[in-house]
């Protein structure tokens, strides 16, 4: 992982769950390890990393169930796409009933063979 993936996927995965920087700061406030806003500024930047145990909370205050997937969606996204709550939602209904993808893929006109 390159120095620029952890603050992509921070600010990303930040932004993806509606946090600002302020309310992430007092999320770590309420569990006892206050940070300040301008330390996850500098985590968001590249200036600095944070340590594993900071970086395991954030993982779970941004719900980020799967490091490998932010990771790809962070590296190889030229502009980060930050999906709305009705996209987010209308994606994991997608997912839940794979019995209707064939007839969306056919009323989007979206190619079938995309995985």
């Amino acid at each position: 992982m390159d120095t620029k993936t952890v603050p992509r996927i921070l600010k990303y995965y930040r932004k993806l769950n509606h946090l600002s920087v302020k309310e992430v700061a007092e999320q770590f406030r309420q569990s006892k390890h206050p940070i300040a806003k301008k330390t996850i500024y500098g985590w968001e930047s590249g200036q600095t990393q944070p340590s594993a145990d900071n970086f395991i909370f954030l993982c779970n205050l941004y719900q980020i169930n799967n490091l490998s997937e932010a990771i790809e969606i962070c590296t190889q996204a030229n502009t980060l796409v930050i999906p709305t709550d009705l996209e987010r939602s209308l994606l994991i209904s997608y997912r839940k009933h794979p019995e209707y993808q064939a007839a969306i893929h056919k009323l989007l006109e979206l190619d079938s063979n995309l995985k």
